[in-house]
């Protein structure tokens, strides 16, 4: 497995209190997984290619909110996306903020910029990162909502 990097994300966009944060991180990682997982069938599968749904199948990627200290693992399958359990390897592992995951998600930020500003952190396998990248890239925004106010 090689790292893409491995230090924190430095964002913190959201006040979330330490004690708050810590009882998220010691929940199970199940339910919201499946959660993710249905917003995943939804907004993303419709819009994959075969050929780069086959790509990117099979493969566990965790997803961590670090102000919010969730964490959720999801897999492609033929089905569609579904949770994983907590435990065992992952291809792939991404943090950011929940606040920078809504401007990636809305198209608002780019996720080179946030990689090299280090508030988007990827670690695990380099060439599925760069496959699930490209595809999220060329897809365009997820998110149709109203931009985020930088107040």
């Amino acid at each position: 497995m090689n790292s893409l990097d491995t230090a924190p994300p430095r964002s913190t966009a959201l006040p979330v209190p330490a004690a708050l944060r810590t009882l998220v991180a010691r929940l199970p990682i199940r339910p919201p997984s499946f959660a993710l997982a249905l917003a995943l069938d939804r907004l993303l599968r419709p819009r994959l290619a075969p050929d780069v749904a086959q790509q990117l199948a099979g493969q566990v990627v965790e997803i961590e909110v670090c102000d919010l200290g969730l964490r959720c693992r999801v897999m492609l399958t033929a089905a569609g996306f579904r949770a994983v359990a907590d435990g065992g390897p992952v291809t792939l592992r991404v943090a950011a903020d929940a606040a920078s995951y809504l401007r990636l998600l809305r198209g608002e930020e780019d996720a080179d910029r946030l990689f090299f500003e280090r508030a988007l952190v990827m670690e695990g396998d380099t060439e599925y990162g760069l496959i699930l990248k490209n595809t999220l890239d060329a897809l365009g925004p997820l998110l149709r909502w109203p931009p985020l106010s930088r107040g």
